[in-house]
């Protein structure tokens, strides 16, 4: 009932400029949660301290944080047009009920069938994401979609998997390819003009189902999976970054700059987690899974976050992000803090891995309150028509 009502109450909120920011508040909440949980994991002073929290951390981070805020760019997008998917709000709602649902527990409330509940909400969030792209493919037939679908595939097999009872270190890979597909998908969507050949964007998504393949792989046989893994991801991430116009645009001062050295560094972090994987094989406990996660989720995908954040966000709140010189502060203490927990997990230097830790747990704090200063401070952009949301021309560095 709890989440049929929260459900409820956030789509028909969701309709509107202000129903979108409320959405985007419970995904604040789920990051905010998320850090505390993180330096609870680290070891170091964290605001509420609870075992159950920090448990909760990666789920929160995936589900709650970046699957509330994707899935809420998805649905936005998918208003665009003649035939308005009111349905597709269901995604982001249903993420932030789950992490809603989640928190609950962890600060001792009585909510029914408890870890169920968050994942029923996460299993419905995922499905409807995955009719999102059905709705898109519908529209627009296209490689990329197709490469986005399977990244929600595999979180909704990750929520699965979850919900099942399995420990977070055996599915994280599930949780990856959700974010890393997703990801990868967008840069095919938005860079299309630098995939002229004709067999490139085939070749990614071949490399994607791969990715997908090798997620079974390693539920069925670790020893042997997860190198396929490392070997499908690598092939995927040098394949999009050598064709990605980021190279080129690198060279351009100001936001491009920025958005193409953040998408750079994106696909390098990616080959490291691959190179973990080929090289080590499964890796479930210690500073080996601690290195593989994070530079998937920090390096990567957080990486990719500041970089198409100037798109993404104006798209869902309705006002510009301006460029301001103090991001590329955030994305160098970003890549700074995940460096030092890198080179310290390697050394096995604990306090090290720790300092470093922290320093990626302040560089997303930085990034939110950058972000929401920015956006709040600028001048509105002009309103499209009511009910709609087109997404905003991309950047010289985002095509």
């Amino acid at each position: 009932m709890l989440n049929k009502v929260a459900t409820g109450e956030s789509l028909a909120r969701a309709r509107s400029p202000r129903g979108r920011l409320a959405l985007l508040v419970l995904a604040a909440v789920s990051v905010v949660a998320g850090l505390d949980a993180a330096l609870l994991r680290l070891g170091a002073a964290a605001p509420v301290r609870s075992e159950s929290l920090a448990s909760s951390h990666g789920v929160l981070m995936v589900f709650g944080f970046l699957g509330t805020a994707i899935a809420l760019e998805r649905a936005v997008a998918l208003q665009a047009g003649p035939r308005r998917a009111r349905w597709a709000y269901v995604a982001p709602a249903a993420c932030g009920v789950g992490a809603l649902a989640l928190l609950a527990q962890a600060a001792g409330l009585p909510v029914p069938a408890g870890r169920a509940l968050a994942g029923a909400a996460w299993l419905v969030a995922m499905a409807v994401f995955a009719a999102i792209y059905l709705a898109v493919w519908r529209r627009q037939q296209s490689f990329a979609v197709l490469v986005q679908l399977l990244g929600a595939l595999a979180g909704l097999g990750g929520v699965a998997l979850w919900v099942r009872g399995l420990e977070a270190a055996e599915i994280v890979p599930w949780w990856a390819a959700l974010l890393v597909l997703t990801i990868i998908g967008e840069r095919l969507e938005l860079a299309r003009i630098a995939f002229m050949a004709a067999a490139t964007e085939p070749r990614i998504l071949a490399e994607s189902c791969l990715v997908v393949v090798a997620l079974v792989a390693v539920l069925v046989d670790p020893a042997w999976g997860y190198p396929l893994l490392g070997l499908a991801l690598g092939a995927l991430a040098v394949d999009v970054a050598v064709h990605d116009v980021a190279w080129r645009t690198v060279r351009v001062p100001g936001l491009t700059r920025l958005m193409a050295a953040c998408m750079l560094a994106g696909y390098a972090w990616a080959v490291v987690a691959a190179l973990v994987w080929i090289v080590g094989g499964p890796a479930l406990s210690g500073y080996r899974y601690d290195t593989v996660v994070h530079a998937l989720t920090i390096g990567f995908v957080l990486s990719m976050v500041v970089a198409h954040a100037p798109v993404i966000v104006p798209a869902i709140a309705r006002r510009p992000l301006p460029y301001h010189p103090a991001m590329w502060a955030v994305a160098a203490l970003l890549h700074a803090g995940l460096l030092v927990r890198v080179l310290a997990a390697a050394r096995s230097a604990d306090d090290a891995w720790r300092f470093g830790g922290a320093l990626s747990v302040a560089a997303l704090l930085a990034f939110l309150v950058t972000t929401v200063t920015l956006v709040a401070t600028a001048r509105p952009a002009a309103h499209a028509a009511p009910g709609t949301a087109p997404r905003p021309a991309p950047t010289e560095a985002a095509r």
